[in-house]
């Protein structure tokens, strides 16, 4: 694990996990937030002790599973349903390879094992000023079924 952070040159992510942008689309599109390129991506390593945090984009990304053990995605709608989606090699047990979050939806990750290793493309691109961190305070009320998920996978 610490050989993938050093040999990919991975940082803290601000959601949690580690992370390093691979690729940046020199096209730019119009958005309603501004111009933005057409597309970004970047590996993401989640570890048992650096989980992916409750957040949402404007933008839909795209999650690659890599290497390491199986990565457990939940997401919460904009019309309040809870998805949870296992990334994986195991097809068979339905784990995927790839999936996408649509923009909007709130999302947190972990690794079901010591480490979960996996891409993710952001459609258009992504920008920190269209990342929003989930407060537990907001997302309790707003969500009261999910108060233990949000406990866990909240910052605040």
């Amino acid at each position: 694990m610490l050989d993938l952070i050093k040999s990919y040159e991975l940082l803290p992510h601000p959601e949690g996990g580690y992370y390093r942008e691979t690729y940046r689309s020199q096209m730019l599109i119009e958005t309603p937030r501004g111009k933005r390129a057409a597309s970004t991506a970047i590996h993401f390593l989640i570890t048992k002790d650096s989980i992916s945090h409750f957040h949402r984009l404007h933008s839909d990304e795209g999650w690659h599973f890599h290497l390491g053990a199986p990565l457990k995605i939940m997401e919460i709608t904009k019309d309040g349903r809870l998805i949870e989606t296992i990334m994986g090699t195991d097809q068979e047990n339905g784990q995927k390879l790839q999936y996408i979050v649509e923009a909007g939806n709130y999302f947190a990750s972990t690794s079901l094992g010591d480490y979960s290793f996996v891409g993710c493309t952001v459609s258009p691109g992504f920008e920190f000023d269209d990342f929003e961190m989930a407060k537990f305070s907001e997302l309790s009320l707003d969500y009261p079924q999910y108060l233990d998920i949000c406990k866990t996978y909240c910052l605040d």
